[in-house]
């Protein structure tokens, strides 16, 4: 495992949270996305491709993000960085919880 290395933390992303109203049937939706941290991270493109979904070509890129831990990110979390937003589909503790690593994906196009 690569360590994390606080000289290659030259990124700003945004980390925000959404929050849930409850609808008359009872179900929760997402209402809002709330910002909880803009941070320094390390960003390496994982993987980017084209996939067919619903007859439409959608582009898509995998990007690993570390930062360092004390924002209690999960994938219920999503990323902003270079106008793209992206969904956090892993979130792992790396050295004690001195950093945290972050696997996440956009689609499509840059805001």
């Amino acid at each position: 495992m690569k360590q994390a290395n606080a000289g290659r933390l030259d990124r700003r992303i945004t980390i925000e949270r959404p929050t849930y109203e409850t609808d008359e049937f009872g179900g929760a939706a997402v209402s809002a996305w709330v910002p909880i941290g803009t941070v320094w991270a390390e960003v390496t493109p994982v993987s980017d491709g084209e996939h067919w979904r619903a007859a439409e070509l959608a582009a898509e890129v995998t990007t690993r993000f570390r930062i360092r831990w004390g924002l209690g990110v999960t994938v219920e979390d999503r990323i902003i960085y270079g106008g793209r937003v992206y969904d956090i589909s892993g979130a792992k503790e790396l050295g004690r919880q001195q950093w945290q690593e972050l696997t996440a994906s956009a689609r499509g196009e840059a805001l």
